[in-house]
C-alpha cells in the first residue's frame, strides 16, 4: 500500500536558473518553476519523493540525474507516454513501471523545468511546443487523446444477490469515508485535508473543510489518510506533516477534532487534539497514522506505521538512521474525554497497518501493507494488554507472515530481539488472496490491503459475519503475471484447536479503480475508489476516482 499513498507535499526545493539565458527568458524560467513545483508534489512525489531522491530499486532519482541530464526528450516521452523499460541512472539499474502523467503540454513543460532547475540538475527551459512534439509520436499523441484513456472504468459485475451502482464521482482524491451510519450522507476525506459532505439521494457534494481549516497545524503542507464520526457528530482527522526540522526532519503526527457545526448540522472546524512527532521515515517509507477508530471499548484507535521499509538504517543523517521508534509501526489507543491524550501502543511490530476493525464477538483484527521483499501482506488479531502489560509483538522487522524470524528478508534485517515471541498471523487457506496459489498469512504480495468493514448477522446468509477488505492493488510491477490487488475480498475467519487464526477468502468485486476504503451504511456497502485505471499495467494517468454502492437485491 502505498502511504500513500502521494500525500505529502514537497517542501523545499532549490530554484537554480541557467546562467546562460537573459534576463527575460530568466522571469520565464522561474514562473515555470513555481508551478511546476506544485504539479510536482500532486503528480511525481508520490514515487520520486519530496526529495527528488527515488526509491532504490524501483524509482530512479531525480536528483543530480546523469540520464535526465543526457535524455531531454526521453524525460518528455516518460512523462507524457510512461516509462516500462529498464533504465540507468547514476550507475543503478531501475526496473519500474511509470505511468503517463494526465498533464496538459504546458503542464509537462512546467514540471519538468522545476526538475531541470532543482536538486543539482543543470537548469534550463521546456516549453509546450517541444513537448507536444514529442508527444506527437507517441501512443498517445495529443493531451486528448491520453485524456479519453482514462475515462471511469466499467463498473465490477454485481455478487450474486446484489446489484451495484455508481453513487458519486469525486472532486479530489479520497482516502476514507465515514458517516453516522444511517444512510443519508457519507463524509468523504481528501488525501490534503479537504472534507466533503455527500447527500445520498441528491448525489450532491458541499464541501464542509478546506485545507485552510486547520490553523491549528504547524505551517506547511500536511496529508489526512483516517476519519471517523462520533455519537455526538464530531469528525476525527489523523494527519503527518513533513517539517524540515533540524538536525532531524520530522514527521510530525497527530489527531484533530470538529469543534461545532454549520446551519445544515454539519461537523466544521477542525482544532488540534493531539500532536507529536518522530524522525521522518527512510526515503519513501514513512508510513505515518491512518485509519482510526472506536472501540468496542469506547476508546480510540490508531494505526501508526512503521517508518522504515524492513528495518533499514538509511543513508541520509537528516532522516534519522534508527530504524523504527516507539510509536511507529504501532496500533496506538487513546482515551477520548482526556483534556491531555497520551498514546498508549497496544500492538507492535506491524508494518503499516492502514486499516482496522473489530469482528462481532469484538476481536480486533488489522491489515498492513508488506514490504517491498516478496512477503505476504498481513492480517492481524489484536489482543489490547492488560494495564502496566507489555504489547504483543507481530513481527515486524524480524517475522513477516509465517516465516520463521530466522529468515533474512534483507542483509541489513537486524536479529530478533531475545526473549519476545512473536505473534502469527491469520492464515489464509483461499481461495482468494493466496501466495502463489498456496495458503498464506494473510494475502497475495503487494496487493496493499485497504478498507476493512465488518457485516453482521443482519445481512444476507452469502456475506454473514465476515468482513470485507479492499485491496488498493500493487505499485510494484509483477513482471508478466497477474496484478495483485484492485479488489474487495470476503474474509470469513475461524479458529483451530491450538488457537491460531484462520480466514476462507473468496472475491466479492474485481477489476476496481485502486479502492482505497469501505463503508457500511445502512444495508448498503460504499467502496471508495481512489482513482480510475483498474490495473497497474495500464498506460493511463491517475484522476479522481467515485464512490460504488453495493446492496442486496430486493
Amino acid at each position: 500500500m502505498p502511504t500513500p499513498f502521494r500525500f505529502l507535499l514537497l517542501v523545499a526545493a532549490a530554484l537554480g536558473v541557467s546562467a546562460a539565458e537573459p534576463d527575460a527568458p530568466s522571469v520565464a524560467v522561474e514562473s515555470s518553476v513555481r508551478r511546476g513545483q506544485a504539479l510536482y508534489a500532486a503528480n511525481c512525489s508520490m514515487c520520486h519523493q519530496v526529495t527528488g531522491r527515488g526509491t532504490v530499486g524501483t524509482y530512479p532519482p531525480l536528483a543530480g540525474s546523469d540520464w535526465l541530464a543526457q535524455n531531454r526528450k526521453g524525460a518528455i516521452r516518460a512523462v507524457v507516454a510512461g516509462l516500462n523499460e529498464p533504465l540507468t541512472v547514476n550507475g543503478t539499474r531501475y526496473h519500474g513501471q511509470m505511468p503517463p502523467a494526465l498533464l496538459t503540454d504546458a503542464q509537462v513543460a512546467d514540471v519538468l523545468t522545476f526538475v531541470l532547475n532543482s536538486w543539482g540538475n543543470p537548469g534550463g527551459r521546456i516549453i509546450a511546443p517541444e513537448v507536444a512534439a514529442v508527444r506527437a509520436k507517441t501512443g498517445f499523441p495529443t493531451f486528448e487523446a491520453l485524456k479519453r484513456a482514462s475515462d471511469f472504468r466499467p463498473l465490477p459485475a454485481a455478487p450474486a444477490g446484489f446489484h451495484v451502482a455508481e453513487t458519486a464521482r469525486l472532486p479530489d482524491f479520497a482516502t476514507r469515508l465515514a458517516s453516522d451510519r444511517q444512510g443519508k450522507k457519507l463524509f468523504v476525506l481528501g488525501q490534503n485535508g479537504a472534507v466533503w459532505r455527500l447527500d445520498l439521494a441528491s448525489k450532491k457534494f458541499k464541501q464542509i473543510i478546506w485545507p485552510t481549516n486547520y490553523s491549528d497545524l504547524r505551517p506547511g503542507d500536511f496529508g489526512t489518510l483516517g476519519m471517523t464520526l462520533d455519537s455526538q457528530n464530531h469528525l476525527w482527522i489523523s494527519f503527518n506533516q513533513r517539517l524540515a526540522s533540524r538536525p532531524l526532519v520530522t514527521n510530525e503526527i497527530g489527531i484533530l477534532r470538529t469543534s461545532v457545526t454549520d446551519a445544515d448540522g454539519d461537523p466544521v472546524a477542525p482544532r488540534l487534539w493531539f500532536r507529536t512527532g518522530y524522525p521522518h521515515g527512510i526515503g519513501p517509507y514513512n508510513h505515518g497514522v491512518s485509519d482510526l477508530r472506536f472501540g468496542p471499548d469506547g476508546k480510540l484507535y490508531l494505526c501508526s506505521g512503521s517508518r522504515t521499509d524492513g528495518g533499514e538504517p538509511g543513508t541520509d543523517p537528516q532522516l534519522g538512521q534508527m530504524g523504527e521508534t516507539d510509536l511507529t509501526a504501532a496500533v496506538l489507543r487513546f482515551d477520548p474525554q482526556s483534556a491531555h491524550p497520551e498514546p498508549e501502543v497496544v500492538a507492535r511490530g506491524i508494518r503499516n497497518a492502514y486499516s482496522l476493525n473489530w469482528d462481532g464477538e469484538g476481536n480486533l483484527f488489522t491489515v498492513a501493507n508488506g514490504p517491498d521483499a516478496h512477503a505476504g501482506e498481513e492480517m492481524d488479531h489484536i489482543v489490547t494488554p492488560a494495564a502496566g502489560a507489555t504489547p504483543r509483538h507481530h513481527g515486524f522487522p524480524h517475522q513477516l507472515g509465517r516465516i520463521p524470524a530466522g529468515h533474512r528478508w534483507y542483509p541489513h534485517t537486524s536479529e530478533a530481539p531475545t526473549g519476545v515471541s512473536f505473534v502469527l498471523p491469520v492464515e489464509n487457506l483461499g481461495p482468494a488472496g493466496l501466495y502463489e496459489g498456496k495458503p498464506t498469512a494473510t494475502f497475495t504480495p503487494h496487493s496493499s490491503p485497504a478498507g476493512l468493514e465488518w457485516l453482521g448477522a443482519e445481512w444476507p446468509e452469502a456475506v454473514r459475519n465476515s468482513f470485507l477488505m479492499g485491496r488498493f492493488g500493487n505499485l510494484i510491477t509483477t513482471g508478466d503475471g497477474p496484478d495483485a490487488g484492485f479488489d474487495v475480498l470476503q474474509i470469513r475467519l475461524s479458529r483451530t484447536a491450538t488457537g491460531d487464526w484462520q480466514a476462507r477468502t473468496e472475491t466479492f468485486l474485481a477489476g476496481l479503480g485502486r479502492p482505497i476504503d469501505i463503508h457500511v451504511a445502512a444495508g448498503k456497502i460504499y467502496v471508495l475508489e481512489y482513482t480510475r485505471p483498474n490495473s497497474f499495467k495500464g498506460q493511463t494517468g491517475w484522476l479522481p476516482g467515485r464512490i460504488i454502492e453495493v446492496g442486496p437485491k430486493q
